[in-house]
């Protein structure tokens, strides 16, 4: 009973006593009745229509925000040429969607666990429409940065909605596909901001694009509103209740084991991409404007197809026993020597460290499943937004960074020298390089299973080889069925102690039926001698005349002295 009753109070799970409760309202699927084929049809239809209405209008905010955040290496030559922008303007520019991005994090996991991701993303697309009607119309550098702050603002919610929407709405064991899928089309975003823009600024220049993308993004909040299904009575997972605040989370050990090189490597693909790739492949290696195009063009297509190869990478070595850690660690290490590559000039084409690079924008997916699993489900939404917040703190700050440093040297032949862009960008490999031996340093076992927590689900998802979000539903039916072996333990003992008890009480009962017989035949030897023949002669009389040969010895000879005497 204090076994149960503790188990009551675990934050993980909460005993049923007899009805196995899975926090995603099903049982596992070990426990769960054989699918006909009529329920696979079922589901088959379900998940189709789930990709429709939910997986799809997501997707095309992310595909939004992503095609918003990297344009600006598009058309970073135009707005310098129009406004007279320094580097440090440039940077400063670009980098405003970065500080509005990461300025909402924190408050964004909030409103969509009350409000749902439906309603805040279709809030957060119309003020991304509201900011490119701005930045469409602005004739300063002021309303430009306006402009781009209420973009980066409206496009704030773009990932962290659509991975809320469909932990809420697809099956778990669909969960970490459709991810993919959501991070692979949003960053076909990246994709048409290079060749595909290139030929609609042509055409129609780069207000006017602007203009085009304010109208798309009201139409994608419109399709949200009216497509996307109002989130579930109750969220999957959060029957888990988890008291765990940000404060907690960053006070974590293991998280900021990983925190700073998954912040400066992906923050820095994500700002080297989307601004300063393009100066770089202009001023540094005196590519025309057609190639930069090109080089943009393969960049956001490694970005794009990083995200089903990392991910599917990272799920197959995990089965063979390589850890997500590992082949993070993998990841960043060969995306620093792209950019060491870039930096020393080796001789080696352009756009092959730029694509490994770009490629590491997509570490998300690695470093997101990591962080996870230090943490209960019901809290994995605040170590997202906890980590993204680095992420867009480091793209902010390596964008503006770069700016002045480069802008420390002056400007010739109407280009900043090479050696402007191979100190910025090596003071920031520096930082992404102190991260990574921070990240393999050895570590204290000591220190480390202090901070473990002691709970059940860690051994576990360590013998199921699954994060400690998926081992809940298991340990909990685990946890029950435990609990119904000591119940049916102790009915069986409690039968046999009332067993043993019958037998004691029927042998009590037949020692009391055998007490005469047994004091007869009881006497001592010396009776037995003397009476031997006495005793043999009474095995031959008949019963009516036992009793009378059985009375003791006084009684006997009195009875015979009456009868010789007669009566009196």
């Amino acid at each position: 009973m204090a076994t149960a009753m503790g188990l009551s109070r675990d934050p993980y799970f909460h005993v049923s006593y007899g009805f196995t409760v899975d926090p995603d309202d099903e049982l596992p699927r070990i426990l769960s009745r054989p699918k006909d084929q009529d329920d696979e049809a079922n589901h088959g239809s379900r998940t189709w229509y789930l990709i429709a209405t939910v997986l799809l209008p997501f997707a095309t905010g992310y595909y939004l925000g992503y095609l918003f955040r990297t344009i600006n290496a598009l058309i970073s030559g135009a707005l310098v040429s129009e406004f007279g922008l320094s580097a440090a303007d440039l940077g400063v520019l670009t980098a405003a969607l970065f500080l509005t991005f990461g300025a909402i994090q924190l408050p964004l996991g909030a409103w969509l666990d009350r409000f749902g991701p439906r309603r805040v993303q279709a809030v957060l697309l119309t003020i991304a429409a509201i900011g490119a009607a701005v930045f469409a119309h602005a004739d300063t550098l002021a309303g430009l940065i306006v402009g781009r702050a209420l973009i980066g603002l409206g496009v704030a919610g773009a990932l962290m909605a659509g991975l809320k929407a469909l932990v809420l709405w697809f099956p778990a064991e669909r969960i970490a596909l459709a991810n993919g899928w959501l991070i692979t089309l949003g960053a076909l975003g990246a994709v048409t901001a290079t060749a595909p823009a290139e030929m609609l600024i042509a055409s129609i220049g780069w207000r006017g694009l602007f203009l085009l993308l304010a109208i798309l993004s009201a139409i994608a909040a419109l399709l949200i509103l009216r497509f996307v299904p109002e989130r579930p009575a109750r969220g999957r997972g959060e029957a888990i209740s988890s008291g765990m605040s940000i404060r907690a989370i960053y006070r974590d050990a293991r998280f900021w084991r990983i925190a700073p090189l998954s912040a400066t490597t992906i923050g820095s693909a994500w700002a080297l991409q989307s601004l300063w790739a393009g100066p770089w492949l202009a001023e540094v290696e005196g590519l025309p404007r057609h190639d930069v195009v090109m080089h943009l063009l393969l960049m956001a297509i490694a970005l794009s197809a990083s995200a089903l190869i990392l991910g599917t990478a990272g799920d197959r070595l995990r089965r063979r026993g390589v850890s997500l850690t590992a082949t993070f660690g993998f990841a960043t290490g060969l995306a620093m020597l792209a950019q060491l590559a870039l930096i020393l000039r080796w001789p080696i084409p352009a756009w092959l460290p730029w694509i490994a690079i770009a490629g590491m924008g997509a570490g998300t997916v690695l470093s997101y499943a990591i962080v996870t699993e230090f943490f209960p489900k019901s809290a994995s939404g605040r170590a997202n937004g906890a980590l993204n917040l680095l992420h867009i703190g480091s793209a902010f700050a390596v964008q503006v960074a770069v700016g002045f440093i480069v802008e420390l040297w002056p400007v010739e032949a109407g280009r900043h020298p090479s050696m402007a862009y191979q100190i910025a960008l090596g003071i920031n490999l520096a930082l992404q390089a102190a991260a990574f031996l921070w990240f393999l340093r050895p570590r204290r076992r000591a220190v480390f299973a202090k901070n473990l927590p002691a709970h059940p689900i860690h051994a576990l998802a360590a013998t199921l080889g699954v994060p400690c979000a998926e081992a809940v539903p298991y340990l909990r039916a685990r946890q029950d069925w435990r609990s119904r072996q000591v119940v049916a333990q102790r009915q069986v003992s409690a039968w046999r102690s009332t067993a043993l008890m019958s037998v004691v009480i029927m042998a009590a009962i037949g020692s009391t039926l055998l007490f005469p017989a047994s004091t007869a035949t009881t006497t001592s030897d010396a009776q037995l001698t003397s009476y031997e023949s006495r005793t043999v002669v009474a095995a031959h009389i008949p019963p009516v005349n036992l009793i009378a040969h059985l009375l003791p010895i006084d009684s006997q000879s009195s009875r015979h002295s009456w009868n010789r005497q007669g009566p009196p």
